[in-house]
């Protein structure tokens, strides 16, 4: 069983967003292809969906300025802008992803006291989304992950989903992927390929 894990493809990562990662949108068409044609049994998506006083948020320390470093819940955090915030548009996928080949939607980011890169769980490992129990449900044996951004949100999900789906094969899709720092990029795929996730393209998968 092969499910495709779609990491935040919202309006908020993709120009003209809260969080804007560059060339962000043009993972939709490479992701619609993989959706449309690469063979999977279950396609799940991720959605960042922030309360408006969540704490990694600059707005929410005063004289704290956007990507400065800060501190949430005693541990060290990035300042982020507002961004995905829970109804509003940021917040919504980029409105030409396939969604209607969308089985399963896993919101993550509501607590305000923790941020969550993972698809997974919490940065602080102390809450789990439900996500590894749907797909263990569905019985998944290859897991591939993609979307925005590589080196936060992609990476964390990847690594998770090594941790806790250990008999599962996860592959990261590079060209279905952006990230936005181009040296943090460089780390994270050095980072999954050595814990154990293979890193592939597009190509290979429509090419099976």
């Amino acid at each position: 069983m092969k499910a495709l894990l779609l990491i935040d493809m919202q309006n908020g990562f993709c120009p003209g967003g809260n969080l804007a990662v560059p060339d962000g949108d043009s993972v939709i068409p490479v992701a619609n292809r993989l959706i449309s044609d690469g063979g999977y049994d279950v396609v799940v998506a991720s959605q960042d969906w922030h309360p408006a006083n969540h704490g990694s948020f600059a707005s929410q320390h005063p004289g704290k300025r956007p990507f400065e470093m800060g501190e949430l819940s005693g541990q060290p955090q990035v300042m982020w802008p507002d961004h995905c915030v829970q109804g509003t548009p940021d917040a919504e996928f980029h409105p030409d992803l396939e969604l209607s080949e969308i089985d399963y939607i896993q919101q993550k980011g509501e607590n305000p006291a923790v941020d969550s890169y993972s698809a997974f769980r919490d940065n602080d490992h102390a809450a789990l989304t439900g996500l590894a129990g749907y797909l263990k449900a569905q019985q998944i044996t290859e897991l591939d992950i993609c979307g925005l951004a590589t080196d936060y949100c992609v990476k964390f999900s990847a690594l998770d989903a090594r941790d806790m789906l250990p008999n599962v094969n996860v592959r990261f899709i590079s060209d279905a992927s952006r990230g936005i720092d181009p040296q943090g990029i460089k780390e994270a795929i050095s980072e999954m390929r050595e814990r154990g996730v293979d890193i592939v393209t597009s190509k290979v998968i429509l090419a099976d």
